[in-house]
């Protein structure tokens, strides 16, 4: 087999893989993730090299230099690990479960539906428990609504950067383009802050996953849209809610799946927010919607989540077709 021959079906299989099995809590808990792995390299690069003592100038060379690091590094394994892959007989079935523990399609939905049942049967205590696993923000400023909202923001952003992405850059450039995608995510989640401490060390690893993540949150957002379509939601709205209101975000990706999840529900989402250092100001997404969000809302939004993931599997294997 010929190195990336029959990408595809091997992209196709890791999304069918993980549907069905997701991250297993005992293999993880018996080998380090490879999402651990990468944020170990972070760490010692961020321990070592941006300490607040040193100039600014210093401190974002030394982040540009992290991020060069972790394509290199990231981008080699990737390659040397689906070469030796590929001359076994099974090399393929073998590259798409690697693929699939970097793939978060059924991890999304069971850590949303988590918020979503807690609220419909523990109650508000337990619900701000369960968001506070996804999401940065204060979970003791949130009540329903804003636990329900806080939910579905976190379903319809991690569905662009945790499922259609990393499925992207595999299709497009194999393991390497999966691993590498993955690093400079990490990193941007550990070290991409507007702050004091990250504002100049992770202004590289910050810019550069906003480049890698453009493709796949416009993407994320018609799938969002069809799915609207597909459901009997108000498909028409979450076009309309992108086109006007995407841009007002204040990440340029994140506010597209947003929006179209906005629309497509009939609630507004973002707005100002309280996270745990800072309180941000934002415009709302569809700002005519309602407010008082619920858990029937954030089922809606993993059922669009769902079908949008199925219509994502179905467009890979058309182009297989083809």
């Amino acid at each position: 087999m010929l190195l990336f021959e029959n990408t595809l079906w091997v992209v196709l299989l890791a999304i069918l893989l993980d549907a069905i099995i997701g991250d297993p809590n005992w293999l993880w808990s018996r080998l380090p993730h490879p999402v651990t792995l990468i944020g170990k390299l972070i760490s010692y690069m961020d321990h070592n090299y941006n300490k607040l003592v040193h100039q600014r100038s210093a401190r974002k060379t030394n982040g540009i230099l992290t991020l060069v690091l972790l394509i290199s590094s990231a981008g080699f394994a990737g390659l040397a690990l689906q070469y030796l892959l590929d001359f076994l007989p099974f090399g393929g079935i073998l590259v798409a479960l690697i693929g699939m523990t970097l793939i978060a399609q059924k991890s999304l939905y069971q850590h949303v539906a988590r918020v979503r049942d807690a609220l419909r049967n523990s109650g508000l205590t337990e619900a701000r428990k369960q968001v506070s696993m996804i999401v940065g923000r204060n979970p003791e400023y949130l009540d329903e609504a804003g636990v329900s909202r806080a939910a579905i923001e976190s379903c319809s952003e991690n569905f662009s950067d945790g499922v259609v992405a990393p499925i992207f850059w595999f299709a497009v450039l194999g393991l390497p383009g999966l691993f590498i995608y993955k690093a400079v995510n990490t990193a941007d989640s550990m070290i991409g802050h507007k702050n004091e401490a990250y504002e100049d060390f992770g202004w590289a690893s910050a810019r550069f996953d906003d480049l890698i993540n453009l493709p796949a949150s416009r993407l994320s957002a018609l799938l969002i849209v069809l799915a609207a379509l597909i459901s009997g939601r108000a498909y028409k709205t979450a076009f309309s809610t992108i086109l006007r209101e995407a841009k007002n975000h204040r990440s340029p990706n994140a506010g597209w799946p947003e929006a179209a999840m906005a629309g497509a529900l009939g609630i507004a989402l973002a707005g100002p927010r309280q996270y745990a250092e800072y309180r941000v100001e934002d415009p709302f997404m569809n700002a005519e919607g309602r407010k008082l969000a619920d858990a029937d809302d954030i089922h809606g939004a993993l059922k669009l989540m769902a079908i949008s993931s199925a219509l994502l599997a179905f467009l890979i294997a058309a182009i297989l077709a083809i």
